[in-house]
C-alpha cells in the first residue's frame, strides 16, 4: 500500500502564481507555498500538485517552458524547491509537479536552433512541414488558443511549424526517438530531486498523424455560436494517435525505476475523455488520469453514473482521478449554480459527492472554501484564451485569482504589493480562510470532516462502486457493498421510502426517519447500510416538507 499511496488519495492542486506572495511583487512564489503548507496539511489531503514553476516567458503562464530543469525566478530557485520538498515530506505530503511534454516555449534553445535550418542537430525535434503549392499550410488543423490555424510560417526554413496551442508553444516531434529519450531524462532529473510524481499536461496530444491528414468536421451538432474554430473540427489526426500508448509505457518504465512514484495524465478531449482515461491507465501506462467530463457544465445523476460506469467497464486495471474544478475551467460552484438550492448547499454537496467517488481525487485551491468564479473586466485579463475569444469565452483568469487567506487584509492576505497579478474581489473576500476557520459550520469545516471520513473509511477510499437504480435527480451508490452515498442533485425536495440504512456517517439536508428519507435541495447522505438496502422514490415534492 505504501507503494500505491496514490490509489484513493486526495491531491490538492496549488496554482503557484496565486497561492502566496512573499517578496511583494504581486505573484505567488515557492516560499509562499512553504509558508502555507501547514494549512494544506491540516485539510487532511495526501499530496500537493504544483502547476508549472519552470523557466518560462509566461506566454501561457508557465505552460510554455524554456528550461525544463530550472525554476523560473518569479517563483524562486532550485534551493527553494528543495526546501519545499523537504517541508512537504515532513508534513506527510507527497509532491506532484506539472510536466509539459507535448510542446515547449518558442524561446527554448532547442526550438531556436531548430528554426534556423533543415540540417541542424535539432532540425527534426519539432513538427515541420512544407507549404502547399499555393503557400497555404499543409492541412486544416486549428490551434486551441489563437483563434486560427495551427501552423506558423518560418522564413528561414521555408516551412511551417505545428502548434496545438499558441504560436509561442511549438509541438515536439514525438516521432523522433531522440525527443522521447530527452523528455524521459527530464523526468529523471526531478525524480532524483525527490518529487513523488507528475501531472502530465495534455497527455493525449503527444503524437500527431505523420501523414498530416486533414481533420474532418466535428460530428457533434452544436447550438449557438462557436467560440473557437478548433471546436468545429473532430481532431481525428491532430491528437489521440495510437503511438501515444507505447510512449506512455516508456514513461511508466521510468517511474518504475523509483519507489512509490505516480503519473497523472490530463486527457484533453470532449468526445471520448472517459474512454481515453480507461485506455491510458490500463496495463503498464499511467497510474491514473482525469478528463474534462467531470469538469463540464453537466450536472445530473445520469451524467456522473455514466462516466464512472464507463471508466470501470472499459479499464482492465486502470484507475481514475476525478476533479470538479481546476485552473482550466470555471469553478464548479459557479458552473453548476443553476442546479442548486443555494450556493452553500451546492458547495457542500459537491464536496460530499467528489470525496465519495471511487478513484483518486483532485481538489483545486479555494474549492474547500466554496470559492466562486471571479468576474473580471477585459482589461483585467491575462489569459490568452480570454484575450483572444472575448466575450464568447472569458478565459481562465476567473478561476485563477489569488487565494483569499484574510478577509480584511490587502489582496486577501495573498500579497502586500500595491497590485496583484489578478485582482481579489469582494465575493471572494467574503469566503476567506480566516472567516471560515472561525465558524464551526463553514464549508472549510465540511471539507475537513469529509476528508477525515474518507481517510478513516476504507470503503470510501478503496471500495468498489455499485449504483442503485434511482431516477433523476437522485444519485445513489454503495461503496464496497456497505457504505451508502446518496445525493439529491436538484433544487427541489425529494422523498424516498428506505430500509436498511444504519449508522449515518455524514448528513447535510437529509431527514432520515424509520422508513422515510426526505432530502432538501442538494442534500447529501453517507451512511453504513445493509447489503439489501432499499430505496424507492416518491413523486417530486414542490416545496419544503411539513
Amino acid at each position: 500500500m505504501k507503494e500505491e499511496w496514490w490509489r484513493g488519495s486526495v491531491i490538492y492542486q496549488i496554482y503557484p502564481r496565486s497561492f502566496q506572495d512573499t517578496n511583494g511583487d504581486g505573484i505567488g512564489d515557492l516560499k509562499g507555498i512553504v509558508q502555507r503548507l501547514p494549512y494544506v496539511a491540516s485539510l487532511g489531503v495526501d499530496a500537493i500538485w504544483l502547476s508549472p514553476i519552470f523557466t518560462s516567458p509566461m506566454a501561457d503562464m508557465g505552460y510554455d517552458v524554456s528550461n525544463y530543469t530550472d525554476i523560473d525566478p518569479l517563483f524562486g530557485s532550485l534551493a527553494d524547491f528543495d526546501t519545499l520538498i523537504a517541508e512537504a515530506h515532513r508534513l506527510g505530503l507527497k509532491v506532484i509537479i506539472d510536466q509539459v511534454l507535448s510542446h515547449s516555449s518558442n524561446q527554448h534553445p532547442f526550438f531556436l536552433e531548430s528554426r534556423q535550418s533543415r540540417t541542424n542537430p535539432k532540425a527534426d525535434w519539432y513538427v515541420w512541414a512544407d507549404p502547399n503549392h499555393d503557400g497555404t499550410p499543409p492541412n486544416n488543423w486549428q490551434a486551441i488558443f489563437n483563434g486560427g490555424g495551427a501552423w506558423e510560417w518560418e522564413p528561414r526554413r521555408q516551412q511551417y511549424y505545428f502548434h496545438n496551442f499558441l504560436k509561442e508553444q511549438p509541438d515536439f516531434n514525438f516521432h523522433n526517438p531522440e525527443v522521447q529519450d530527452w523528455l524521459l531524462n527530464v523526468l529523471r532529473f526531478w525524480l532524483d530531486r525527490g518529487v513523488d510524481g507528475f501531472r502530465l499536461d495534455t497527455v493525449n496530444f503527444y503524437f500527431h498523424d505523420a501523414k498530416l491528414r486533414d481533420n474532418p468536421a466535428d460530428y457533434v451538432k452544436r447550438e449557438g455560436p462557436v467560440g473557437r474554430l478548433y471546436d468545429m473540427q473532430y481532431p481525428l489526426f491532430s491528437k489521440n494517435q495510437p503511438e501515444n500508448l507505447p510512449f506512455l509505457e516508456k514513461l511508466r518504465s521510468v517511474l518504475d525505476e523509483y519507489q512509490g512514484r505516480t503519473l497523472i495524465g490530463e486527457i484533453g478531449d470532449h468526445h471520448h475523455g472517459t474512454e481515453l482515461m480507461a485506455a491510458y491507465t490500463s496495463g503498464r501506462r499511467l497510474h491514473m488520469a482525469y478528463s474534462f467530463d467531470m469538469l463540464s457544465e453537466e450536472f445530473s445523476a445520469g451524467h456522473f453514473r455514466n462516466h464512472i460506469e464507463t471508466f470501470f467497464r472499459e479499464a482492465r486495471d486502470g484507475w481514475p482521478c476525478w476533479a470538479f474544478s481546476n485552473h482550466d475551467v470555471q469553478r464548479h460552484c459557479s458552473r453548476w449554480s443553476d442546479h442548486g438550492g443555494d450556493e452553500v448547499a451546492l458547495a457542500r454537496q459537491a464536496a460530499a459527492l467528489l470525496l465519495s467517488l471511487e478513484g483518486s481525487v483532485c481538489l483545486y485551491q479555494g474549492e474547500e472554501l466554496g470559492q466562486t468564479e471571479t468576474e473580471l473586466a477585459y482589461e483585467e485579463l491575462t489569459d490568452p484564451q480570454g484575450l483572444n475569444y472575448w466575450p464568447a469565452d472569458k478565459g481562465r483568469d476567473g478561476c485563477r485569482t489569488p487565494m483569499v487567506w484574510t478577509h480584511d487584509a490587502t489582496h486577501g492576505g495573498f500579497s502586500d504589493a500595491e497590485t496583484s497579478w489578478l485582482p481579489v474581489k469582494a465575493p471572494q473576500l467574503a469566503k476567506s480562510a480566516d472567516l471560515q476557520e472561525q465558524s464551526n459550520s463553514s464549508i472549510l469545516k465540511t471539507y475537513r470532516q469529509l476528508l477525515k471520513l474518507r481517510h478513516d473509511n476504507p470503503a470510501l477510499k478503496h471500495g468498489q462502486t455499485r449504483f442503485l437504480d434511482t431516477e433523476e435527480p437522485v444519485l445513489a451508490f454503495l461503496r464496497d457493498g456497505q457504505t451508502l452515498c446518496l445525493f439529491n442533485l436538484s433544487a427541489q425536495w425529494q422523498e424516498l421510502q428506505v430500509s436498511g440504512i444504519q449508522d449515518v456517517l455524514f448528513s447535510e439536508g437529509a431527514d432520515l426517519g424509520a422508513t422515510r428519507l426526505r432530502l432538501a435541495p442538494n442534500a447529501s447522505l453517507i451512511a453504513q447500510a445493509a447489503q439489501d438496502v432499499s430505496i424507492k422514490q416518491q413523486p417530486a415534492m414542490a416545496g419544503q416538507p411539513v
